[in-house]
């Protein structure tokens, strides 16, 4: 945290020392429009050519370019889809509408809404250039009006009022030119702003009839069951209602796939490249199940793998849900119903163990459930089709329970067998109310709780057969051998295909939670309150502040932080050593680069959250004398660390002595860098500690290490054969370098020996120590083969008795009993 400060506190020192009071002034302070001035005599010819000619490339364009040619079309297509809505349905009807048929018009209007929303940016952009070129000509023919004014007093020539009124007279001609675009633009959009408040109120009532039908599922709706009189009554309003709604969808659809908006052409590249790969994939398993050697996959892996076109589809309907989540609702229907067979065909065998028949039930009461469409002409049999259905479900999942009982949840144990079972005793309750509010006359309710359990437990499959997929082909892809040479792979491999397959589950639970709270229609109000909870301000004075703001902030940090890290670790483990980089640059890279990211992730946190980076500048600024008093130390630490990764003189791996402590260089942070010693302990170090105090590095540019050994032999020896002796050991010693070359020196006359000392060099620093052992052990197996003495010091001690005389000669007079010795 305090490296990050620092950081801040040298980005605002320097952002605050770049900017002047000037320029802060004009960010701050709004542009004030130019005052006509006069124009001096001596300028009026020069200046009359440059307006003539302005004048005329404004009158050229404004005759040649038609900028509404291209936004009349498209308006008049968002027109005619606003009028074909409001031509469907009046505003009573929409609220007799089925739910599904009013959120898949909210999605039109949405529709309708981003496109005005594309066309009005357009239109901003063609009318800017005429803007300005209109606003150009004001002020010049304010400037020559003022001039011609100022002319009358005094005695211009002729010729030179004759100009200026010339000039004037053409700046007007240019701007009469530029009346007829801009007066298009005016009515285009005036007929804009009129568009826009009818996709406005169409989409209010839209979202008051969606309201309606939430409130209506509170209420009966209908008489109970055995009070109903007319069965046989058919509603042709409904059938005609029925055929509008279709007719609205089919225009959706056709109005979606021409404008392609969206991701629509990102999914169809995914989807064409996704079959070759998977065909390959599949072939390549074919060849592995005929090598008798080969390691048998599982079987999810084996039925995703062996059967690409059924992975293909349903990854191709997953894609369409994703993808495009604001396409008309018919098609994320028509994908649901697409990936029917491929679900049940990549079902593995331990979801058929967990789940039983309940996949084959799941798909055919979901298809049941939409072919209740053909029946909404008649209000009795609609209800009675969703009594039947209801009923049909509770008695297929009571009997999945009852089946179950003995089995340990359908043969599997644990928490996934608990859960299951769980979610089946929650159907039984919900279908349950489902039957009794159809029997009581509560019609809406019963047909949301029906759909809401058929749905989501459909859903529930196609999410759990997408997810076994998906992590099928993760360990398929974790299985090639260029993947796992990879050194992410090599260490984090089997980690990181389970964190991404357990990201995989938990955005299929998030995706469920809500699919499912929507089909029970309490998703809307949830999501409003925890809006109106994360949107509401905190303020006090000037602060002002949301939970959604510190949420988006925290996260943007996470996210900084994550991607800095990883992007480190590529560089330092992958990237960079596959270059041909000195010792040290690689480290120095990767962690200016991760600083640098963390810091610009810190910047697009705080410019996420509502702040803005102008601002925080501005505000640092004023505060970075004060931070920088307070961080002194930290900021000394950072610079130093910034000078020890351009300069160098400490690279990781190094062998150094700083200050009474040796070791191995670990890492190099810019705030400290830590040593290993030989001993074992982390040491962690100041950078400002590594500039200012004496560092000894042993290996900063090559790993050589000078040996010294000294020795001494007896007197009466050879002294040419003992260096001849020596010189051949030292020589023959694995690890000691023949350049340069040992040196055996005679050192001098000790009081027991003759004192030799060797000095030789060896090329691997790690093993020094290892080295001159081996060293010392050859040279005294060498010596005791010549039978040359190694002496060791050695004293004579003389003994004689001394009389009783002598001693008390000895004794002092002041000293008593005690004798002098």
């Amino acid at each position: 945290m305090r490296v990050l400060l620092a950081c801040l506190a040298c980005l605002v020192l320097s952002v605050a020392n770049a900017a002047t009071a000037q320029d802060v002034t004009t960010l701050l302070s709004p542009s004030k429009p130019k005052a006509p001035e006069a124009i001096a005599l001596a300028d009026i010819p020069g200046r009359a050519d440059a307006d003539e000619r302005y004048a005329e490339e404004v009158s050229l364009r404004a005759a040649r370019a038609d900028p509404l040619g291209r936004l009349v079309p498209r308006l008049a297509t968002i027109e005619t889809s606003v009028a074909e809505k409001n031509g469907l349905f009046a505003y009573g009807e929409l609220r007799t509408l089925p739910v599904l048929r009013l959120e898949s018009m909210e999605r039109h209007w949405k529709f309708d809404a981003r496109q005005y929303a594309r066309w009005r940016g357009d239109m901003q952009a063609s009318v800017a250039p005429y803007a300005q070129d209109a606003a150009e000509l004001a002020l010049r023919r304010a400037d020559w009006e003022l001039t011609r004014q100022g002319m009358a007093a005094d005695g211009t020539p002729d010729a030179l009022r004759a100009r200026v009124e010339g000039v004037s007279a053409r700046l007007q001609a240019a701007e009469q030119a530029l009346s007829t675009p801009l007066a298009g633009q005016i009515r285009l959009g005036q007929r804009a702003n009129l568009l826009a408040a009818r996709i406005q109120a169409g989409q209010q009532a839209v979202d008051d009839a969606i309201a309606y039908s939430d409130r209506r599922l509170f209420r009966l709706d209908a008489p109970p069951l055995w009070r109903v009189q007319d069965r046989t009554v058919l509603r042709q309003d409904v059938a005609d209602s029925l055929k509008r709604e279709v007719q609205q969808e089919n225009s959706f659809v056709a109005q979606y796939a021409a404008a392609d908006v969206g991701n629509q052409r990102l999914l169809h590249v995914l989807q064409l490249m996704l079959l070759p790969v998977l065909l390959w994939i599949a072939w390549r398993h074919r060849r592995r199940r005929l090598d008798p050697t080969a390691v048998l996959a599982t079987d999810a892996e084996s039925r995703v793998v062996g059967r690409p076109f059924s992975t293909w589809l349903l990854l191709s309907m997953i894609g369409v849900l994703l993808f495009e989540p604001n396409a008309p609702l018919f098609l994320h229907q028509l994908a649901m119903l697409v990936a029917l067979v491929p679900v049940l065909r990549l079902m593995p065998q331990q979801g058929r163990r967990l789940l039983g028949p309940w996949p084959y039930l799941a798909t055919a009461f979901y298809l049941l459930q939409h072919l209740a469409v053909l029946l909404v002409a008649s209000d009795y049999l609609y209800r009675l089709y969703y009594l039947g259905l209801s009923t049909l479900a509770l008695a297929a999942t009571g009997w999945l329970l009852w089946r179950s009982r003995g089995e340990r949840y359908a043969g599997v144990a644990g928490r996934a067998g608990r859960l299951v079972h769980g979610l089946a005793w929650g159907g039984v309750a919900i279908l349950s109310a489902a039957i009794v509010a159809n029997v009581l006359g509560n019609v809406s309710l019963a047909e949301m709780l029906t759909a809401g359990i058929i749905e989501s437990g459909y859903f529930a499959l196609v999410l759990y057969a997408a997810v076994t997929v998906l992590e099928a082909l993760l360990r398929r892809l974790g299985a090639r051998p260029e993947v796992r040479r990879l050194w992410l792979m090599r260490r984090h491999g089997g980690h990181l295909l389970d964190t991404l397959a357990r990201w995989a589950r938990v955005a299929a639970v998030i995706g469920w939670i809500v699919y499912t709270m929507n089909r029970f229609r309490i998703f809307r109000p949830v999501y409003d309150v925890a809006k109106a909870i994360v949107t509401h301000r905190f303020e006090y004075g000037e602060l002002s502040i949301s939970l959604g703001h510190v949420l988006v902030f925290c996260i943007g940090v996470v996210l900084a932080v994550w991607v800095a890290r990883t992007l480190r670790a590529l560089l330092r483990e992958e990237v960079l050593p596959r270059m041909s980089l000195p010792r040290g640059v690689d480290n120095s890279v990767a962690s200016l680069s991760y600083y640098v990211l963390l810091l610009l992730g810190l910047l697009a946190a705080l410019s996420a959250a509502g702040f803005k980076i102008g601002q925080l500048a501005f505000m640092f600024g004023a505060l970075g004398v004060g931070i920088g008093l307070g961080l002194q130390d930290v900021v000394k630490n950072f610079v130093s660390g910034l000078i020890l990764m351009f300069e160098r003189p400490v690279k990781p791996g190094d062998a150094v002595d700083i200050s009474g402590t040796a070791g191995r260089v670990r890492t190099i942070g810019m705030r400290a860098t830590t040593v290993r010693t030989f001993e074992g302990a982390d040491v962690v170090v100041p950078n400002g500690l590594l500039l200012s105090d004496k560092v000894t590095n042993w290996t900063l540019v090559d790993q050589n290490r000078r040996v010294d050994v000294d020795l001494g032999v007896a007197y009466g020896s050879d002294v040419t054969r003992v260096m001849q002796l020596l010189q051949e050991t030292t020589r023959t010693t694995p690890g000691i370098a023949d350049d340069p070359a040992p040196a055996v020196l005679f050192t001098g006359f000790g009081a027991s020996s003759l004192d030799f000392a060797i000095r030789a060099w060896s090329r691997r620093y790690d093993d020094w120590s290892a080295i001159r052992s081996d060293l010392m052990m050859r040279l005294h197996a060498a010596l005791g083969e010549a039978g040359i003495e190694i002496p060791f010091p050695q004293q004579d001690v003389h003994v004689r008795s001394v009389s009783e005389d002598l001693l008390r000669s000895l004794k002092r007079p002041d000293d008593g009993d005690r004798t002098q010795t």
